[in-house]
């Protein structure tokens, strides 16, 4: 999470004191208190951006940083989001056709009922598909294994233009790889440089990267199980091996914190959201994306001919 920022301009020292008691009470009543300047609102990027001293176990997965509405007060916070999301999208893509380079990459991650679907759904949902290429990264191919780890995820960045989306990604290898002792630990421990390196080349290649921790609180996570075993609706959700990772809950927070600690550069920071809230998450990743894209600032390519002349000639056409 950003640190705090200097609340120290919160007040303002009165520059009008009394020299003296001779000065009369009518002159005194005229003069006007300083207002106290408002503070400038916190972006839902520094508001979001995990820092240095970030502590995850402080975080409390109920909050709502950066939002001080209810739920009903969010989903219209939501009004209008998605029209800006596609509109910066299409322009990110049309400027790509005139030679742009840039794009962007959302990587979401978090433990299982996190809430990662309906950020595709309510977030990733509102571009043209298009321009969007959502990867879903499961346990690695006989094939993926015969490569570096990265590999795979080289392979799926998107292309100018593009914005990228990883449901879950190179992140795994070191959260369920190291939850499960999968490689050797001196393996583990050796990727959050060689992560640290590689978005970093991704950055310099004009994709921006936007890193997303869900963070679910293990009462939330179990009252949403036991809604997918209660409802048929919900039964399809499921999966026995839900159960089975959450017995491992302590050893995920703290592979998570380490992920955070080594891994939340200035080239590709970490954001956690607090997920206890679906309506908030979701409000949550729409601003971040879109504070992401609006600082892009993809343009319009412009036309590469006579617009004017066009216009004459269509207009003449029967």
């Amino acid at each position: 999470m950003a640190k705090k920022k200097d609340d120290k301009k919160n007040g303002t020292k009165d520059s009008t004191k009394e020299k003296g008691k001779g000065k009369s009470q009518a002159k005194t009543k005229a003069l006007k208190p300083t207002k106290a300047k408002k503070a400038a609102p916190v972006s839902w990027t520094d508001a979001l951006r995990a820092g240095d001293d970030f502590d995850l176990t402080a975080l409390d997965p109920r909050s709502t940083p950066a939002f001080d509405g209810d739920k009903a007060a969010g989903e219209e916070a939501m009004t209008g989001l998605q029209d800006q999301l596609a509109e910066l999208q299409e322009r990110l893509y049309a400027e790509s056709k005139e030679g742009g380079t840039r794009s962007l990459l959302l990587v979401i991650q978090g433990m299982d009922t996190s809430g990662k679907g309906g950020i595709l759904r309510h977030v990733v949902g509102a571009f043209d598909p298009q321009g969007v290429d959502i990867t879903s990264f499961k346990a690695p191919t006989a094939e993926e294994k015969r490569h570096p780890f990265l590999w795979r995820i080289r392979n799926a960045l998107p292309k100018p233009g593009q914005i990228g989306v990883f449901d879950r990604s190179h992140y795994e290898d070191v959260l369920i790889v190291r939850v499960h002792d999968l490689v050797p630990r001196s393996q583990w421990s050796r990727r959050y440089a060689q992560i640290n390196a590689f978005e970093k080349k991704v950055v310099e290649s004009g994709t921006t990267v936007v890193k997303v921790m869900l963070h679910i609180s293990p009462e939330e996570q179990k009252a949403r199980l036991a809604e997918r075993l209660d409802r048929p609706d919900k039964n399809w959700k499921f999966n026995p091996g839900d159960l089975d990772e959450r017995a491992y809950w302590a050893d995920y927070q703290e592979a998570y914190q380490a992920a955070i600690d080594k891994c939340s550069t200035d080239d590709a920071p970490w954001f956690v959201v607090p997920a206890d809230r679906k309506w908030y998450a979701r409000l949550a990743v729409t601003n971040l994306v879109l504070e992401h894209l609006t600082a892009m600032d993809p343009q319009w390519p412009k036309a590469d001919y006579d617009v004017a002349a066009e216009k004459r000639r269509l207009e003449e056409m029967p």
